[in-house]
């Protein structure tokens, strides 16, 4: 592909920047307005009762003296992310609520305040790169220069309404250092402060996602641990405490280590085994989303199956992959290799090169003839 950085070729204009508080969109805020870019901060409260982190993310605004807007958003997060996040878990399936969030809360309101403002661009301080195949007039998520931190997998899938119009300043930087020095010598108070927490609605230091879920009233129910056969071999407390491949905390003992190798939410179920029955090929994927045409269904110019490197989890390097679609409108990837613990609810993200194509939310996990 014909690729080139959007920041490289602005014109002055404005632009909305996701404000959190954080080191890393203030980072971005500075080099926005080193571009010549009118700023304007937008924090969003997903909780409706985060006035703490809202009045810092202002008082920033004003030290980097740009204009600031705030916005509860909390009942549409409640309703997309949250309760999406506490019915997956309970099916037993591992959400990944950024990647629900991204397209449906965060950047659809970064449009939203854009458009209310004159804006024509959006912007985060996200480790990821954003370029344009001007061959074929279509942008596409490329792989943030440090690997490391890198997060185009949690923006697989944004379409070209805000690719298109989204920079992302901390794109080229390949150390997080790199972002707290430009910190640092303006004499930012989040300098030093470290990255946010995972889940950003559950307060990791007063519950987990268990107690958070138990919290709004869901209440997990007991069923039986089984092996691959089906051999009933004890009681577990509920699918919502178990996940693709844990080993800890299972409440059973075997004198040597199993792991939880399926969870079926019809039967409430949880199969252990060992770990190498965690080793699968194939990835069975739904609600698949892609780049180029925003729909579920490869793109046409790929033909009946592309060659791709792949990611299951946040956490995992590309690894080599066939993808083909299946009658049924879900995506097959087949790995080179077998990938360990592919997880149900988790997401599959496709690149050519450093370029995200698409991905989908796995279904399960298989081992193809």
């Amino acid at each position: 592909m014909q690729m080139r950085t959007i920041m490289n070729k602005l014109p002055a204009n404005k632009v909305v920047l996701g404000l959190s508080g954080g080191v890393d969109s203030t980072t971005a805020a500075l080099l926005l307005k080193e571009k010549g870019l009118t700023v304007i901060g937008f924090y969003f409260d997903v909780l409706g009762t985060n006035e703490k982190g809202a009045e810092a993310a202002e008082q920033l605004a004003q030290k980097l003296d740009i204009d600031f807007v705030k916005m509860n958003v909390s009942d549409e997060f409640d309703k997309t992310v949250i309760n999406n996040f506490c019915t997956e878990y309970m099916q037993g399936r591992t959400p990944n609520p950024c990647v629900v969030c991204n397209p449906n809360i965060k950047f659809k309101k970064l449009l939203q305040v854009a458009e209310e403002k004159g804006a024509y661009y959006i912007a985060t301080g996200h480790y990821a790169r954003i370029f344009h195949d001007e061959v074929n007039n279509l942008y596409f998520i490329r792989r943030g220069a440090n690997q490391k931190k890198d997060q185009s997998y949690m923006m697989y899938r944004l379409g070209q309404e805000v690719l298109s119009r989204l920079i992302l300043p901390l794109g080229d930087f390949d150390d997080k250092e790199k972002t707290r020095n430009i910190a640092r010598s303006h004499d930012l108070p989040n300098a030093e402060t470290a990255d946010s927490q995972e889940i950003c609605f559950i307060d990791e230091e007063k519950e987990n996602y268990v107690t958070y879920i138990k919290g709004r009233g869901l209440e997990a129910k007991k069923g039986n641990f089984v092996d691959s056969d089906g051999n009933i071999l004890g009681e577990h407390r509920g699918l919502v405490h178990y996940t693709i491949g844990q080993r800890k905390g299972l409440g059973i003992t075997f004198g040597k280590p199993v792991f939880v190798t399926s969870i079926d939410s019809e039967k409430n179920q949880v199969t252990l085994g060992d770990n190498e029955d965690l080793f699968k090929r194939g990835v069975i994927s739904t609600e698949n989303f892609f780049a180029a045409n925003a729909q579920e269904n490869l793109p046409e110019e790929f033909g009946d199956e592309i060659r791709v490197t792949a990611k299951i989890r946040y956490a995992a390097k590309p690894a080599p992959a066939t993808v083909s679609q299946l009658p049924d409108g879900k995506i097959l990837t087949v790995f080179d290799e077998p990938q360990r613990a592919a997880t149900p609810g988790q997401s599959i993200v496709f690149y050519k090169e450093d370029y995200v194509i698409g991905g989908g939310f796995i279904e399960s996990a298989c081992n193809p003839k």
